[in-house]
């Protein structure tokens, strides 16, 4: 027996699951083909909030005079920002070998395929093949496959690379297109686009549903939706791509909306419909492990259906996000290790959206709760009446939260505005705590700051808001 734990795959839900191992005293490897981070650190999460960040720096320098400040003209150096980009995900891609080091967790390269073993013995195994064609073959007594998603492709949306492209090339191209459709105004697509759009790329955005950032609550979508349009964005919801024409220079899109077929030109396609699990060619098959539309089959503690195997991350049920896998990981980890890990609550998970102005949420959308036969309390607090909103010039956006009428139970919050990513938390942990609005009123929220909206859009729901 090698290990008591091998995990195939280092994104955020394999690399977290491997320290949490090692700290219970499992003798632990993880498999990992490419770089240690996974997806999210190397292409995804990290990289492209440093994208994000150097628009926000542009647009502020572009606005410079708002704050009585005078500059010569600035100008977005697109292949600096790339570099900016690389550079961030390199260090952090280092910060995880020294962890893996620290917590004494072997990393092995190459590509890792599940075999079944001898489950009489309580023995599995990984094939484990290196850049060289190299197999060889390891031993545990559980196995996590941690093996993450990619990019989805539609069939009439085929991507080259190069004309059409998914988020890790848009995130690495040798030079700035001049113009850029984006389909899918998911997170991806709509962080890509304020980025794009920022930096003076002319920028469409194609919704096949008929809102953008359509997980959210509809009063953030419309928001959004206004915003971006007086930034310059060509939104197109409840449309499609039909098909698109890369002979020439650029590409002819073909989108189908009400009003019928238009022709929209453009030199890049950046397709940001959804992620597609990376379950094939990993052994599940050999091995008799479960799946059903794409995803592994497991249990509260991630246990698929056949002993000794685990599943975490993008690649089973639940949201697609990183610190989802890192929760899942840490719990099958404490599993695995005899410990009694409580499983996750999938309702009090919070999303957010990098673009500006942010957006953040968790729970209940109001038509949601309504759908669920929640009587409910709807407080709103616009950013508009925000002293600090005012004093740092981001003033667009609101706090929405819903409450149940009866016992005050915080079903849901919805964020847009500046920094909301930072503030979700706060009801997170509410929430976790089953706090009631009469809680958080009576909570001195620090004056002045972005997050007392929270406190005011609470006393709004009960009537009792101050500043609005």
């Amino acid at each position: 027996m090698n290990f008591d734990l091998i995990i195939i795959g280092s994104g955020p839900g394999g690399y977290v699951a491997a320290i949490r191992a090692s700290q219970l005293g499992l003798k632990t490897a993880i498999i990992e083909k490419e770089s240690l981070g996974g997806i999210c650190l190397n292409w995804g999460c990290i990289p492209t909030k440093a994208l994000l960040k150097s628009a926000q720096v542009f647009e502020y320098l572009q606005h410079a005079s708002d704050y009585g400040i005078t500059v010569g003209e600035s100008k977005a150096d697109f292949n600096s920002i790339v570099k900016r980009s690389r550079d961030v995900a390199n260090g952090m891609s280092k910060g995880v070998q020294f962890l893996m080091k620290k917590n004494k967790i072997e990393v092995i390269m190459g590509t890792g395929m599940a075999k079944p073993g001898n489950p009489q013995e309580a023995v599995r195994k990984v094939e484990v093949t290196d850049s060289a064609g190299k197999k060889t073959e390891y031993t545990a007594k559980n196995i996590i496959i941690a093996t993450g998603g990619r990019s989805k492709e539609l069939p009439n949306l085929k991507q080259d690379g190069k004309k059409i492209i998914g988020y890790r090339e848009a995130m690495n191209l040798p030079s700035q297109p001049k113009s850029m459709v984006v389909v899918g105004a998911g997170a991806i697509g709509i962080e890509f686009a304020y980025f794009y759009n920022s930096i003076g790329t002319k920028v469409t955005v194609v919704e096949f549903l008929p809102a953008i950032v359509p997980v959210e609550d509809e009063d953030v979508s419309k928001e959004l939706e206004k915003i971006y349009k007086k930034k310059g964005i060509n939104i197109m919801t409840g449309s499609s791509v039909e098909k698109v024409d890369t002979n020439g220079s650029g590409c002819k899109v073909s989108v189908k909306s009400s009003k019928g077929i238009e022709i929209i030109e453009c030199d890049i396609v950046l397709s940001a419909v959804g992620v597609s699990t990376n379950i094939e060619n990993i052994g599940l098959e050999a091995c008799g492990i479960k799946t059903e539309k794409g995803k592994v089959l497991v249990d509260d503690f991630y246990q698929t259906n056949v002993k000794g195997f685990f599943a975490i991350g993008d690649i089973v049920k639940g949201p697609a996000l990183a610190h989802v896998a890192s929760a899942e990981g840490i719990i099958c980890a404490e599993f695995i290790a005899g410990k009694n890990p409580q499983p996750l609550d999938y309702n009090n998970i919070p999303g957010c959206t990098y673009c500006q102005p942010e957006i953040a949420s968790v729970g209940l959308t109001e038509k949601a709760a309504k759908e669920a036969g929640y009587q409910i309390k709807v407080g709103k607090f616009p950013f508009s009446a925000s002293g600090k909103a005012s004093a740092s010039g981001n003033k667009e956006g609101f706090i929405k939260v819903i409450y149940d009428a009866k016992y005050g139970e915080w079903l849901g919050a919805h964020m847009i505005g500046a920094n909301v990513t930072e503030m979700i938390a706060e009801v997170v942990v509410a929430r976790k705590l089953e706090t009631t609005g009469h809680e958080i009123i009576k909570s001195i929220h620090p004056h002045p700051t972005m997050s007392e909206a929270i406190m005011e859009a609470t006393a709004a729901a009960y009537g009792e808001v101050i500043h609005l």
